[in-house]
């Protein structure tokens, strides 16, 4: 269980109107759940992974997981940012090792299971391959590879489908919920789209803007439906999917204090 108490960020300015970017928030992340934050841009979304991923200390508050309070960046929480960081010298294989090899895994654990995970998100026949020569949409799986590959406990993501076209798109979203269903990891999902957050998430949390807190929040069960079928048209056309996604338009563009939500 991932536990976050009071959490709250303050940037200092040199001008003197330092930046207060989350407000004591308080969330909890539990096993087998993806946790999906929606919200405008700058409502401290991005700031609440960071701290979670221990890349950015709290001024306020405590995050723990399984007890233990996050202080530092560790192998225990696994990220895929927006742009994929894969290193441009190493083939798709070594990519997904570097994790383990830096965890002084030998070479051939770590290419064996590197190749297990390649496996998983359909890059088999690319492990030699450069990442030059891949789709952005196949970086991306590199990299979500890499995540896995030190087994964390959690999956931080912070959009990792923004900058793709929306097929390209709709079929990551796919595969995510596969590798969710298929492993039971926690995710913390971050995104600025309203379907995204409502086809993937278990919980659904709706940010202010700044200083963001947590103004909504909804349990749902459209990513258990996609995991299985994979027909993300009935899902989206589902009319309480259509009512709940007017519903957090609402919120984003119209906070009204925090409440909660079920989706049927």
């Amino acid at each position: 269980m991932l536990r976050i108490r009071d959490a709250s960020v303050t940037f200092p300015a040199s001008d003197g109107q330092d930046v207060h970017a989350l407000d004591h928030v308080s969330l909890d992340i539990a096993p087998d759940s993806i946790v999906v934050a929606v919200g405008a841009s700058g409502c401290g979304k991005s700031t609440l992974l960071n701290a979670i991923a221990g890349f950015l200390p709290l001024t306020e508050g405590t995050i723990t997981l399984d007890g233990r309070e996050i202080v530092a960046p560790g192998g225990d929480r696994g990220v895929v940012f927006q742009k994929d960081t894969l290193l441009p010298w190493a083939n798709v294989l070594d990519n997904v090792a570097l994790g383990l090899k830096y965890r002084g895994v030998s070479r051939g654990e770590r290419h064996e299971r590197s190749r297990h995970l390649l496996e998983l998100v359909g890059l088999a026949d690319f492990a030699e391959k450069p990442p030059y020569e891949l789709s952005g949409g196949m970086r991306q799986r590199v990299g979500i590879a890499r995540a896995l590959a030190t087994d964390p406990k959690i999956l931080l993501m912070d959009e990792p489908f923004g900058a793709l076209d929306s097929l390209t798109r709709e079929t990551m979203q796919q595969l995510l919920a596969s590798i969710w269903a298929r492993t039971g990891k926690q995710i913390l999902f971050i995104t600025h789209s309203i379907e995204e957050a409502l086809t993937l998430g278990t919980t659904i949390v709706v940010m202010s803007p700044r200083p963001g807190r947590i103004v909504a929040r909804f349990d749902a069960h459209f990513v258990r439906d996609f995991a299985e079928t994979g027909d993300i048209g009935t899902i989206q056309s589902h009319p309480r999917f259509i009512e709940l996604r007017q519903e957090i338009r609402s919120l984003i563009h119209q906070p009204k204090g925090a409440r909660t939500g079920t989706l049927q």
